[in-house]
């Protein structure tokens, strides 16, 4: 757009884009403060004030004002399973952010009326019970009444799936199948499945169940990861580390983002792992990766930085809070074996720890091998999740030159932590502020998309303010952050845990051009707004890759989602929903909408007799069961 005073002239050194007007946060302790940012060749040339960047205006650099906005760092999601959830993204019914279980239901009942037969309706992730209203799941009743022919598959956490009776039957689930290890399929007083299956501890048979659902072939995998894509820009995310997964095998899964990354059809930077996926088979695995790929392959687009987050299957803790932790029978020589050859090979790692049983564990192999010389042998370890890690476990850490990566499962799963563990477990769960005390390089993350959202101003949020969806009060003010250092924890602190500290987490010439423009001040706005904070404007490598409201149109075209009847196609992704700075007429709105789901609640809780009350007729069909 023109802008007054900035006249392009000829210059051989010219900017590709300007962004100018804004409140920055460089990040950058040199200069904390600018206004103005220019970009040429997707690096950072100048960060300053207008007149700064006035001599790198010419005749083709796009200049966009800022209109006194807040800009930032783009964000970075040290944890996130960006390759996998590209791969299903359009496929999946998303119910981040819905505030109420009618709402859910209401676009699922909606969604199954356009499925064609044989797929499925999948909502997988983003959501918690403690998010509704209702604060409840949905019943097998109410998803066979909102889909009586097609398969609904709906993930609860690392804890249930609920099914209804099309999904049973297409799952091949019956009266004699048996459960498996780790698992229990609910059944019946007749010995039939209900449609219930459960985590016990293990969510593998969760997950396992989703894997009999058709999947995306050829061309509709690009176009769903790039919509993907969009979809993380939209909040503000320019990189993002991959921690792998199960069912994301090498390199058959990773072939969707390589031919991306060729193509320079990627808006979203990915350092990704690579996680045997077979028990028993996980040193043959990574001995034959060793041979394939090394640490840092790759450009700034597209990197491997190492193995991860399972090294060895024996060795994973689970991550549902609903059960008890999970007892490990002795897995440490094969674990030691394969610490071992990764250090022998110049291979670092990420380790997924829940529990500080199993990092005291872990721990003591490391420094068996530090003992030998061979630990960390200059290699970037780190261990992800750590709700329950001890001071004493945090020391060694420090001790052994590794870093951490936390996430916001508990936004989601709190609820369920507190009444395991109790609220005093719960306040430290996981120790930030301990682990920033040792001075260890603290990343943070989501976890998504099968449990948290991937929407990272939930998990900034729950770094500030300790709270959970359900805005219940886990971590008191010792162990939470400020918005400044939880900012530095999204950008600084992902670049380090892959090596990048020297390229980008900050706005300073030199550095990689990814910035975001932000709809809301994140350092003014009230504390439960941060939540609701998205980008207008995200620049990757000086492309603007996401745009809206005044700058919509400036972003680049994406192809239509495919399949047509795709979820994402009609309700998009997370379902955003108002600032809490309401109106007075807003307000009363609003409450009125409470009063009419509470209503529904009560009705549904009197026809089971779980509550006193007059039956009232029932106007939603998927509550009249």
């Amino acid at each position: 757009m023109p802008v007054g005073g900035l006249v392009p002239s000829a210059t051989d050194n010219a900017a590709d884009l300007v962004v100018r007007n804004a409140k920055i946060h460089t990040g950058d302790p040199g200069r904390p403060q600018a206004e103005s940012i220019a970009i040429r060749d997707g690096v950072i040339t100048v960060v300053g004030d207008d007149k700064d960047v006035a001599p790198y205006v010419g005749p083709a650099t796009k200049v966009v004002d800022a209109l006194g906005r807040r800009m930032i760092p783009g964000l970075n999601d040290s944890h996130l399973h960006v390759i996998r959830g590209g791969l299903n993204y359009v496929l999946e019914l998303r119910w981040d952010g819905v505030p109420t279980l009618r709402q859910g239901l209401a676009m699922l009942r909606e969604q199954a009326a356009r499925t064609p037969k044989g797929q499925w309706v999948r909502v997988v992730g983003g959501w918690s019970a403690e998010q509704f209203a209702e604060r409840r799941l949905p019943t097998v009743a109410e998803l066979n009444a909102a889909a009586p022919d097609t398969p609904v598959f709906v993930l609860h956490l690392y804890q249930a799936a609920v099914l209804n009776r099309a999904a049973l039957k297409a799952a091949g689930y019956t009266k004699d199948s048996p459960d498996p290890k780790g698992g229990q399929i609910v059944r019946g007083r007749d010995g039939e499945p209900t449609g219930m299956l459960l985590a016990a501890p293990s969510a593998l048979i969760l997950y396992s169940t989703l894997a009999k659902a058709p999947v995306l072939e050829g061309e509709d995998k690009m176009t769903s990861t790039r919509h993907f894509l969009r979809e993380l820009n939209r909040f503000g995310l320019t990189s993002a580390i991959d921690a792998a997964g199960g069912f994301q095998n090498f390199p058959d899964n990773y072939s969707t983002v390589v031919e991306l990354a060729e193509a320079g059809q990627l808006s979203l930077r990915i350092a990704y792992h690579l996680f045997p996926q077979t028990a028993g088979q996980e040193i043959d695995d990574l001995a034959r990766w060793i041979e394939m790929v090394r640490p840092e392959d790759g450009d700034e687009w597209l990197r491997l930085n190492g193995a991860g987050e399972n090294l060895t299957w024996a060795a994973a803790d689970f991550e549902n809070f609903a059960q008890p932790r999970p007892e490990h029978g002795d897995y440490e020589a094969e674990f030691e074996k394969a610490v071992r050859l990764l250090m022998e090979n110049g291979w670092g790692f990420r380790l997924h720890a829940t529990y500080d049983e199993t990092i005291r564990r872990d721990l003591a192999v490391f420094e068996k091998l530090a003992a030998e010389g061979l630990f960390p042998a200059d290699n970037r370890w780190l261990f992800d999740h750590a709700e329950t890690v001890s001071a004493d476990s945090l020391d060694r850490i420090a001790a052994l030159g590794g870093a951490m990566s936390v996430q916001n499962r508990l936004s989601f799963q709190g609820e369920a932590f507190v009444s395991r563990y109790g609220p005093g477990a719960a306040a430290d769960a996981p120790p930030i502020r301990a682990m920033l005390e040792r001075g260890l390089t603290v990343g943070a993350g989501t976890d998504a998309t099968r449990v948290s959202t991937y929407n990272p101003w939930i998990a900034l949020h729950w770094l500030i303010t300790g709270r959970t969806v359900g805005d219940l009060v886990m971590r008191p003010p010792h162990n939470r952050v400020d918005r400044q250092t939880a900012l530095a924890m999204f950008t600084e602190a992902g670049a380090t845990l892959t090596g990048e500290e020297g390229v980008k987490g900050v706005l300073r010439p030199g550095f990689l051009g990814d910035l975001t423009v932000l709809s809301e001040d994140y350092f003014t706005v009230p504390e439960p707004d941060i939540a609701h904070i998205e980008s207008l404007l995200t620049v990757v490598g000086g492309r603007i890759v996401y745009a809206t409201a005044e700058y919509e149109g400036l972003d680049e075209k994406l192809p239509p989602i495919s399949p047509g009847w795709s979820p994402v196609a009609h309700f998009g992704g997370y379902q955003a929903t108002p600032l809490t700075g309401l109106s007075g007429a807003r307000q009363a709105e609003l409450l009125g909408q409470a009063v009419a789901e509470s209503e529904q609640h009560r009705q549904w809780r009197n026809r089971r007799g779980l509550a006193p009350g007059t039956e009232s007729t029932v106007f939603d069909p998927c509550f009249s069961l």
